[in-house]
């Protein structure tokens, strides 16, 4: 994992001082070496920028910009096989180091732009080929890893964060106050529909996206992959169950690949516990893992997380929240002023001590379970949209009726207790954005827009996971998870983000996924003489949370006065006195206690120097 920054633009419009305090804004990302590389044509120029976290081959022979054969490379990732395609490519080109960096050059030497199609990994790149004259950008499958961009006349700016942007350009971007809204009132699910961002003029590329720039600026953007749905009916359970086991264990040695020490974060639920469990009783691996332990009946996974250090005889770290307002505030500011933006929800708070645990104890990778829910099934959500699917069918009674007696009575949403939801209603979204809650009546000034997702296939079911992977959940989870993992140095890996794995499961008949009240059907078959059964067999989702009263306590009453001060920045969008009457301080619901989170790190980054 690394930063990486870059230009092309006209000649002079940047300083050399600009390239250093950009770099050194890098560090974080890259704590091991920094590197730039600059180069001048008639009336445009060129700059690379690299800080280096040592994962593969720590030798600073891997430091970038990394070149050859005029070619030159920045990278910020992992192609986790390296090693494969190293042992073809080694049949014509001479390798120097071990590093899957050059692996990545001699593959786009030898592939061109489709050297993408050929890696398994996360990445986002840039390539300056001085043969072609062109500076070629790629963004991984899932957009496991960041790039964001400006564009305009005199030039073209690109990082793996926003900040670095603002230090190459020395231009203050202005707030995307749509955006900002969308956050507070329809939630983070409402960010990733487009290629937006908090700031005007600058913009995410999306997954699976190459970019290309030439020295007149001309841009042109290559989608290379889009996930298809192919239905296989002819396929069984147990055929389903050994194949998605196979890949998965293949995909966790894959991005198990380091010369760094490697844990684990561990909720608890099946996604972590099983990729644990493989690691230790599969691969044969010792580990380590790190967990977020919380009081909170609702998010309590002590149990769990007990049953599999019994069961694995594995190192468990165990963090306990700390409701210090004080504390809360002064962390909470930190994270939010580094992450560019507002911290979407509490659980990305909770990461952070996951991040600073993993660091304090010289790990330098952490794996976690992102992916699982979207790619097999995870959210009370995906029963009704199954049932819809299974209407008409020999399955729908049975489904039915293990859906009323198993989840129904676990449910605390009312709109998830409508079993005919999406019989009655395919089109019915209300409960994506939880727009049940009515949060937009203490709106200062916004209007809500009118709800819009992509078009990946005709099942509702699976359509909706995908835009959840793609648009929705996903991406926020791996934003977050990337800067607070960068903010201490650390490699996140999510080896559910597999192009291989989630490909299968789009061949996977909709009646393998759920049964028998049981979300995650496959992967809990998958599973079996593999993970403890009380985890395997747990119906229950308790999800990587925690409530807003777990971390502040609001009887005090200078932390509620600072919260919904009428002079603070957020009240521009948000009716803080009339949210303040609202609320019973002793019994917060679970939709008010992200809003109140939300408007807490709104008001932090409104305050931000990024702004300034």
């Amino acid at each position: 994992m690394c930063g990486i920054a870059g230009y092309i633009s006209k000649k002079n419009l940047l300083k050399e001082n600009n390239v250093k305090a950009t770099l050194n804004l890098m560090r974080n990302r890259g704590p091991d070496s920094k590197g730039s590389f600059v180069k001048t044509f008639n009336d445009k120029e060129l700059g690379l920028l690299h800080s280096r976290l040592n994962i593969i081959d720590l030798n600073n022979r891997s430091d970038q910009p990394f070149h050859a054969d005029g070619i030159y490379l920045i990278f910020n990732g992992e192609i986790y096989n390296y090693i494969e395609l190293k042992n073809t490519l080694k049949k014509k080109y001479n390798f120097k180091t071990n590093s899957d960096t050059e692996v990545l050059l001699r593959s786009y030497q030898e592939y061109g732009s489709k050297c993408v199609d050929h890696f398994v990994g996360m990445w986002a790149f840039a390539i300056w080929d001085s043969n072609k004259n062109i500076l070629f950008l790629s963004r991984d499958p899932f957009g496991e890893k960041p790039l964001y961009y400006h564009y305009n006349s005199e030039g073209f700016f690109f990082g793996s964060e926003i900040k670095y942007i603002k230090s190459l350009c020395k231009k203050t971007f202005q707030i995307n106050k749509c955006q900002i809204n969308k956050n507070l009132f329809l939630g983070y699910k409402s960010l990733n529909k487009t290629d937006l961002t908090f700031f005007n003029e600058i913009k995410s590329l999306e997954n699976s996206t190459n970019i290309f720039i030439d020295l007149n600026l001309r841009k042109k953007k290559q989608k290379y992959w889009k996930p298809k749905l192919n239905i296989n009916r002819k396929l069984n359970n147990h055929e389903v169950s050994e194949n998605v086991k196979n890949l998965l264990v293949k995909s966790l040695k894959l991005r198990m690949r380091s010369d760094v020490p490697l844990a684990f974060c561990l909720s608890g639920g099946i996604d972590s516990s099983l990729l644990v469990s493989h690691a230790k009783k599969t691969l044969g691996k010792e580990i380590s893992t790190f967990s977020i332990i919380d009081n909170n009946i609702n998010y309590d996974e002590t149990k769990n997380i007990d049953l599999l250090k019994e069961d694995l005889k594995c190192k468990i770290n165990k963090i306990n929240l700390n409701n210090n307002s004080e504390f809360f505030f002064d962390r909470l500011e930190k994270l939010t002023n580094y992450h560019d933006g507002p911290i979407a929800v509490i659980s990305y708070y909770l990461h952070s001590f996951l991040s600073e645990a993993i660091s304090k104890q010289n790990f330098k990778v952490a794996v976690s379970g992102t992916g699982a829910d979207e790619i097999f099934t995870g959210y009370y959500d995906h029963f009704l949209l199954h049932l819809k699917e299974m209407n008409g069918t020999n399955n729908f009674n049975s489904s039915l009726d293990a859906w009323k007696k198993y989840i129904k009575p676990k449910i605390r949403n009312p709109i998830y207790q409508k079993s005919d939801l999406y019989i009655n209603d395919p089109n019915n979204r209300t409960a994506v954005y939880e727009s049940n809650f009515n949060l937009i009546k203490y709106s200062q000034n916004y209007d809500e827009e009118k709800f819009f997702e992509q078009n990946y296939s005709r099942e509702l079911l699976r359509n909706r996971m995908l835009n959840e992977l793609f648009n929705e959940v996903v991406p926020v989870i791996l934003k977050h998870d990337d800067l607070n993992s960068m903010y201490y140095s650390i490699e996140n890996r999510s080896p559910y983000l597999d192009r291989d794995l989630l490909e299968y499961s789009l061949t996977i008949p909709p009646n393998l996924l759920i049964d028998d009240g049981f979300q995650k059907k496959i992967l809990r078959d998958s599973a079996k003489n593999i993970l403890v059964d009380d985890i395997r067999l747990d119906r229950q989702k308790r999800g990587f949370n925690a409530s807003i009263s777990s971390l502040l306590d609001f009887s005090d009453k200078s932390v509620v006065d600072n919260i919904f001060d009428k002079n603070s920045n957020v009240n521009e969008y948000v009716n803080l006195e009339k949210l303040k009457k609202d609320i019973d301080f002793k019994n917060i619901p679970n939709h008010i206690s992200k809003f109140i989170f939300s408007i807490i790190s709104t008001n932090i980054f409104l305050k931000s120097d990024i702004l300034k």
